[in-house]
């Protein structure tokens, strides 16, 4: 009877295999090295979208290396649109420091009302989309 090799290399496409227990041969296969950056709200948020709704886009930026900087280019232009975007409501909408303290419960709940409805703009426009 003929002993298996442990590894081998494929002359084609040079791709290395390793024997398993079961006697199959599986491909030696690596995701391509990534730069580590910290994923906020808004990267996990689309890493969870692009896995449920669009597993193409999300299964090729994972083997391509690049999936990371993505979320985390979705992450910090998030949080930067939601500053712009929010101070810009407030100015707009009458809602200052004057207002703060002069009516604080007032003040909160404008702000709450801005962020949510910021917080729809950033989940259309980057997230889920």
């Amino acid at each position: 009877m003929n002993q298996l090799q442990q590894n081998y290399t494929n002359e084609q496409t040079g791709i290395t295999y390793t024997l398993t227990e079961d006697g199959y041969y599986l491909p030696d296969l690596a995701l391509p090295d990534e730069t580590e950056y910290d994923i906020g709200q808004f990267g996990l948020m689309r890493k969870h979208y692009l896995r449920n709704h669009k597993n193409g886009l999300f299964t090729a930026l994972l083997t391509t290396g690049k999936l990371n900087k993505h979320l985390h280019e979705i992450d910090q232009t998030a949080i930067s649109r939601m500053e712009n975007i929010s101070k810009q409501m407030a100015e707009r909408e009458g809602v200052t420091e004057k207002l703060k303290a002069e009516n604080q419960m007032l003040w909160v709940q404008k702000m709450t009302n801005i962020q949510n409805r910021v917080l729809e703009v950033i989940e259309k426009e980057l997230i889920f989309n």
